[in-house]
């Protein structure tokens, strides 16, 4: 009996890892937006969904990182669903303060640009299994805003 139960689990995990799940990528950040107090910038996630019915996401997190040093972290609750049998792209607004852009003012004064690490977590309501975390990570460059962005 306990041979047949251990198989039983082995056959259900097994269908369950080999079970197609969503997958997602970071394809852009860019400047959204000059503020008296913040700028913001906007990472855009394309997340394919293989099921013939849309899904719901849970929360999306995300933490940028520059110079190695965690420059802001935050989530967006209830950002919508997955559209069934297809691509969505969710947008990730990411709000820095200006005083946390003064403390990077070595890697701006290089090149007027902020080197960064953008480490994303986006949790769906998979049916049958519960909640599933897709980890997401981007390196690159983001340009800061010159005078003309300010009277765009």
């Amino acid at each position: 009996m306990a041979g047949l139960i251990d198989r039983a689990k082995n056959y259900v995990s097994t269908k369950v890892a080999n079970m197609p799940k969503p997958e997602a990528s970071v394809t852009d950040v860019d400047f959204k937006r000059l503020s008296r107090d913040s700028v913001e910038y906007l990472a855009y996630v394309s997340v394919s969904n293989p099921y013939s019915h849309a899904i719901p996401i849970c929360e999306i997190s995300y933490n940028l990182k520059s110079d190695g040093r965690t420059v802001v972290t935050g989530t967006v609750p209830d950002p919508g669903s997955l559209k069934a049998s297809g691509s969505t792209m969710v947008e990730v607004g990411v709000k820095v303060p200006h005083s946390v852009m003064i403390s990077l003012a070595k890697d701006i004064g290089r090149d007027w640009d902020i080197d960064y690490e953008l480490l994303i977590r986006l949790t769906i309501d998979l049916p049958v299994i519960g909640d599933f975390t897709i980890p997401l990570s981007t390196k690159g460059e983001i340009k800061l805003p010159t005078f003309s962005d300010m009277f765009k």
